[in-house]
């Protein structure tokens, strides 16, 4: 039987490094509450990530959850219905509104020509997204925001170790969220963080993650549980090691990707963004059947026979989904609506093998229309 391929593969030390690396935890016996290795992670972070302040989590979505409560929002928030159910369940769990901003058809981040139009007298925030590595455009949101008073909240779990104009992703907006679930670029196993500037936003979160306790004696207000704990930690620290090793991999193999289908009628790749040095984090594929040969669907299924998993990423719309029916239309959004249908995201991790890129471009080709 064929090796299963999987659209990803998680970044892991030698079982002898983490082994290591926890060992310290077996004599302290401090196995959570913002031990040693959180220390030392939430520092090495900070300055690997080239960001003022950091604030590590039990994951990404709680992080995002921490965030939005951090800030006390009210009403509507302005976000984009292409990306994972995090972003929008986020909002939802706190009692927020989410509007749904269509996106750039090349880049597929929030369409910032859309944004002005949504704003009502019930808008706090917006809470744009960084996808498939691709950066938002961060200045234009910045003027907007500061036009009308709103707060900017990213969702940058896609962004991890970018910069712009040589600045780390993480310092833009009020906040900016990443996720170190064990299929991103670096993974604590499941972990995340919330980078900031403002102390007291800090404080906040700092109370907010670890129940409202201010001290032994006080607990002054209702929070919940989303410290990372030690073992997280020390993936994190042994995997810091290895993530520019990761991206230099990546990058490879992207080009090899692009080498074969750039150009190719009816499939459009992902953008490449001035500016920005990029982590290589997905290589999503965007075919249009009509022209391609064959849909995105049929490209799955084919490649499955093969036991290469491509992912329908992101599909379906947030804004679609079930638990959702009946309150949002999809169709508001219709770039995002057309790209959902359309775009996969191919295998792509630092282990990969670059013959399996070929292969899986031979596959994808072997559809092509004549």
């Amino acid at each position: 039987m064929e090796k299963r391929i999987n659209v990803t593969r998680s970044l892991m030390p030698s079982f002898e490094e983490y082994i290591e690396e926890i060992r310290p935890i077996w004599d302290s016996h401090w196995l959570t509450n913002m031990g040693v290795k959180h220390q030392e992670l939430e520092d090495k972070l900070k300055e690997y990530l080239h960001v003022p302040e950091i604030s590590l989590m039990s994951n990404g979505h709680m992080s995002l959850e921490m965030a939005l409560q951090a800030m006390e929002l009210e009403g509507e928030i302005i976000t984009t219905p292409f990306t994972f159910a995090s972003t929008t369940h986020a909002i939802t769990r706190n009692n927020l509104e989410p509007v749904f901003c269509d996106i750039d058809p090349f880049d597929f981040t929030m369409d910032v020509s859309k944004i002005e139009t949504l704003i009502t007298d019930r808008t706090s925030a917006i809470l744009p997204v960084h996808v498939y590595g691709n950066i938002c455009q961060v200045n234009e949101i910045d003027r907007i925001a500061k036009k009308h008073g709103l707060k900017v909240i990213y969702d940058a779990a896609h962004a991890f170790a970018e910069t712009y104009h040589g600045q780390g992703v993480g310092c833009y907006g009020d906040a900016s969220i990443f996720s170190f679930h064990a299929t991103k670029v670096f993974n604590t196993i499941e972990g995340g963080c919330v980078c900031f500037s403002d102390e007291a936003f800090g404080i906040q979160l700092s109370r907010l993650k670890n129940f409202g306790i201010c001290n032994e004696e006080v607990v002054d207000g209702i929070g919940a549980n989303a410290k990372m704990n030690e073992f997280q930690a020390a993936m994190g620290l042994c995997n810091l090691r290895y993530i520019d090793g990761e991206i230099k991999k990546r990058k490879h193999l992207t080009e090899c990707y692009r080498e074969r289908l750039e150009r190719q009628k009816g499939i459009q790749l992902n953008a490449v963004q001035k500016d920005v040095k990029s982590n290589y984090a997905y290589f999503p594929v965007v075919i249009n059947a009509e022209e391609f040969g064959a849909s995105r669907d049929e490209i799955c299924g084919e490649l499955k026979k093969y036991q290469i998993y491509a992912r329908k990423y992101f599909y379906p719309l947030t804004s679609s989904f079930e638990c959702y029916h009946g309150r949002f239309t999809p169709e508001e959004t219709p770039v995002a609506w057309n790209i959902s249908k359309e775009v996969m995201t191919l295998p792509l991790y630092g282990e990969l093998e670059e013959n399996i890129v070929h292969r899986v471009c031979d596959i994808i080709l072997s559809l092509k229309k004549r």
